[in-house]
């Protein structure tokens, strides 16, 4: 592919001399006379390098590198000018320009700082867009993750998304359950309506009641038109309820009756509205235990429960910890807080730490931090006080010094493995697949070891517990 070059100046002898000094296999040269005209090139054709002189006839030179940074052009600026000055060069590096060429230009010199800036940029768009490959490989829709226990939610939400089957996401605060409703919604192809998301625990009863099914005019003070309730908005398409373990327990019988029939009642309404949408429901609350405390209906529960994605907490996947950083420090960016490079030991530190508020405590830490931090970097000295590393128990080698070396290695051997396919199953939450994923083995070899040293895989299914719950409570 040839590589684009775009040279600004307001004289078209000197466009022309460029022109054939710059022409050679692999590049492509096009001539612009103003600032304006070369960001309208800019936007819409592939370029590498701009050549710009810093006088022109609309703004200066130094505008455009401005400009180009702005708007993020993968593009690499050289400077040149005739009234060359210390201050001019200066300045124009600060602002982002990746060479000075002072006029009348030096054939060799500009021969030499083209084909450098040339190879150089190659070299920056190879990394993007292996980077953009990375995230691509490392993310599916809008979550983001590399880790066993990740992959798993990517491979429920896809095997969900082509179904019309309600969805119960579970998980912390702060784990992204939201994220996992807006992922199942924009992977499912058939539903062309919208995304519509409610808190539950935001409203008091009266309230959600209006917000969930709408009402009619007159229906009660203050309502003097017909209002659309969220049902009714998400026909079509998907209804994310957030918090549903928060909601009233006289809600819940309201709700079943959509789930069951598809049709609901306007507040102050007779008439039956017919609605097609998919429900999503998240909650940080065991429902099991709701339904035994008799908090939460149980034929709710079920009917919200035909298909379950259990969100894992951050200190079960750390190893996604710097993907997670290069995603939120993107977001960052779009609202114009500053991106600082993490320095390796303030990584070291954020994973050793146990995030208790998971994702969304990882993304407060990483705005603070960018805030706060004077330099470029963010050093451990630069993060939270509460970012400690966790305090684990060191490892015992205590061993009968009587016995001989190969029954002593024997029973370390066995101490260690124990506690390790202990550790990986409570991560992997059970599954037999996963753990040996994880682990480099076979699933045979995972099982014979399990049998070896009798250690139960439903003991780590947290689903079996919740069921085992509701059979003792019943």
């Amino acid at each position: 592919m040839d590589r684009g070059i775009l040279v600004v100046d307001d004289s078209m002898l000197v466009c022309q001399q460029l022109s054939q000094l710059l022409a050679a296999p692999g590049r492509s040269v096009t001539l612009a006379s103003s600032v304006t005209e070369a960001l309208e090139w800019l936007v819409d054709n592939p370029c590498s390098l701009v050549l710009t002189d810093l006088r022109l006839p609309d703004v200066s030179g130094l505008e455009l590198i401005k400009l180009v940074h702005e708007r993020k052009l993968p593009v690499t600026v050289i400077v040149m000018t005739g009234y060359a000055t210390v201050e001019n060069a200066v300045e124009a590096m600060r602002l982002g320009a990746y060479d000075f060429i002072p006029k009348p230009i030096d054939p060799v010199h500009l021969e030499l700082v083209v084909n450098k800036a040339l190879d150089d940029r190659g070299l920056t768009d190879e990394l993007e867009a292996m980077r953009a490959r990375l995230k691509r490989k490392n993310a599916y829709h809008n979550l983001v993750g590399k880790s066993p226990v990740m992959l798993e939610v990517f491979d429920r939400v896809a095997r969900v998304a082509g179904s019309s089957c309600n969805v119960l996401v579970t998980g912390e605060t702060g784990t992204g359950k939201e994220l996992v409703a807006q992922a199942i919604h924009s992977s499912d192809v058939k539903r062309r309506g919208p995304l519509v998301a409610v808190n539950c625990a935001a409203l008091p009863e009266s309230l959600l009641e209006t917000e969930l099914f709408g009402c009619e005019r007159g229906a009660f003070t203050g309502a003097d038109r017909q209002r659309k309730g969220r049902f009714e908005l998400a026909d079509g398409g998907t209804l994310f309820l957030d918090e549903i373990g928060e909601m009233p327990i006289g809600m819940q019988s309201k709700l079943l009756r959509v789930l069951q029939d598809g049709r609901f009642d306007r507040v102050g309404g007779g008439e039956p509205v017919q609605t097609d949408c998919r429900v999503v429901a998240a909650t940080n609350v065991n429902l099991a235990e709701a339904v035994a405390q008799g908090r939460f209906r149980e034929d709710l529960f079920y009917r919200l429960n035909v298909f379950s994605i259990e969100l894992p907490p951050l200190r079960d996947r750390l190893e996604d910890i710097p993907l997670l950083i290069e995603e939120l420090q993107g977001k960052m960016a779009e609202r114009g807080i500053p991106v600082k490079t993490v320095s390796r030991m303030a990584l070291k530190r954020l994973l050793t730490y146990d995030w208790p508020g998971n994702v969304r405590e990882l993304e407060h830490v990483l705005e603070q931090a960018a805030v706060t931090t004077p330099g470029s970097v963010i050093e451990p000295e630069n993060l939270p006080s509460q970012i400690v590393p966790r305090h684990d128990e060191p490892f015992s080698l205590d061993f009968d010094l009587h016995k001989p070396l190969p029954e002593i290695t024997a029973e370390l051997t066995a101490r260690i493995e124990r506690a390790y396919l202990q550790l990986v199953l409570e991560r992997n939450r059970g599954r037999i697949e996963l753990c040996a994923r994880q682990s480099g083995l076979s699933r045979r070899s995972i099982s014979e070891k399990l049998r070896r040293y009798q250690i139960d895989k439903a003991n780590f299914k947290p689903h079996s517990r919740s069921r085992r719950s509701l059979e003792l409570s019943a």
